[in-house]
């Protein structure tokens, strides 16, 4: 028998702060990436913010104008981020109000129930998106499939009429229809001719905008007596009713349980079905996949169903859940939401679990922004630039590494910021 007790015992070796914040964790490249965006925010709050200029521009004119400029400047950013986090999350003293007297809970939980509200049809969208991106296909015409999947959906939704039960699958399921079509048609043209997905789903953006206005203007779509690009409205079966109740002033939905649907669909899909991992495959060695006998043609076209599919429940959702018709500036623009969802998309390094966080941050940012400018009349254009910093961070991981001085984990880095999102 051995003797186990008087075995030296190994000494405990105390991880470093660049060996602890390695790299290559995809929540610490994330987490630094959102500390220097909201840094570059502040940056841009102080040069920006004509109270702050003028309190730095006098620091000289006493002793204790320098602690006066800076207590100016650190005032002048607490309340913008203060502003925007109270906006789109909750504001503790109206949470603690709420919580002592039973009173306000609707003004307390609006904040949340708007960032939901915002994220459920990014996160559909941006996880059709991130499919793509898995594979190696650059799907850039996400909105115009959302248009797709908007007009059909909205046409089900409004000129067909018949029970909860029935009309409002039919009517996501015609979205997802909308959805498909338009993806279909990229597919097949890179698949079997050669064109390249970016141009063709780009152009394919303005097609669906040209359509959205053809079927409101020259359709039966067009909302009767209207002149102008007004659809119909949704039946009530075919809507995503509030959460709560339409009398309880929130906006969040039951377009939540869609998204949480997509949410375990794609983590099945991309882990545990054999197709997804032909995707998966595809997109990491083209070679290896055609070498174990995948067929690249048949999952080209697949993607795009799958992704524009995705998008359409996506564009479907949004008017299901919001405002339940069709406008002429539906999805259309640089905030549209399949853009916004190429965004997201990478943000969350194309994982399910990723782009929800990555939503819910887009979109806490976008809804706490309008809260700022109202609050502080700060443009909500500073939310965008946080949003801009930080996926520029997160896009090169090498920059965040140099910056926290993460030296140990160099090649690591440049491996990540090299071979791919999907990584």
């Amino acid at each position: 028998m051995t003797d186990t007790a008087n075995a030296p015992v190994a000494p405990k070796v105390r991880r470093t702060y660049s060996e602890w914040m390695n790299s290559k964790s995809a929540i610490v490249v994330t987490a630094l990436a959102l500390v220097l965006g909201l840094a570059v925010g502040a940056i841009i709050i102080t040069t920006t913010t004509p109270a702050v200029i003028d309190a730095w521009r006098g620091m000289f004119h006493s002793w204790g104008a320098p602690g006066h400029a800076l207590k100016v400047n650190f005032d002048n950013v607490g309340t913008a981020y203060r502003s925007m986090f109270n906006g789109s999350i909750i504001d503790p003293s109206g949470f603690w109000h709420s919580l002592t007297t039973g009173k306000g809970w609707t003004n307390t939980l609006t904040p949340v129930s708007e960032t939901l509200t915002y994220a459920i049809p990014l996160v559909i969208a941006s996880i059709g998106v991130g499919i793509a991106f898995q594979t190696g296909i650059f799907n850039i015409g996400a909105n115009g499939q959302a248009v797709l999947g908007g007009i059909l959906g909205v046409a089900v939704g409004s000129m067909l009429h018949m029970p909860t039960v029935i009309h409002l699958p039919l009517t996501l399921l015609a979205g997802i229809v909308g959805g498909m079509l338009c993806g279909a048609v990229p597919g097949l043209l890179k698949a079997y001719t050669g064109a390249h997905e970016v141009i063709v789903t780009i152009m394919f953006n303005y097609v669906m905008y040209a359509l959205l206005a053809f079927a409101l203007f020259s359709t039966a779509l067009q909302q009767p007596g209207q002149q102008n690009d007004v659809s119909r409205t949704m039946d009530t079966s075919a809507q995503l009713s509030p959460l709560f109740g339409a009398n309880s002033g929130l906006r969040v939905n039951y377009g939540i349980f869609v998204s949480i649907a997509v949410v375990i669909f794609a983590w099945w899909f991309l882990d545990r079905s054999s197709l997804g991992f032909d995707f998966r495959v595809t997109g990491a060695n083209p070679s290896a996949a055609r070498a174990s006998g995948v067929n690249a043609k048949v999952v080209v076209v697949l993607v795009f169903l799958v992704s524009g599919g995705l998008a359409g429940l996506a564009g479907i959702v949004q008017a299901a859940s919001t405002t339940p018709q069709l406008s002429g500036n539906f999805l259309i623009g640089s905030a549209g939401i399949g853009f916004t969802a190429i965004t997201v998309a990478l943000l969350g390094r194309n994982r399910p679990m990723g782009i929800v966080w990555a939503s819910l941050l887009f979109a806490a940012l976008g809804v706490g922004g309008r809260a700022m400018q109202g609050t502080t009349g700060i443009p909500l254009d500073l939310a965008t630039v946080i949003q801009s910093a930080i996926v520029l961070f997160v896009a090169t991981p090498v920059l965040v590494k140099e910056i926290f001085r993460l030296r140990n984990t160099q090649t690591n880095a440049l491996q990540l910021a090299t071979k791919g999102w999907s990584s």
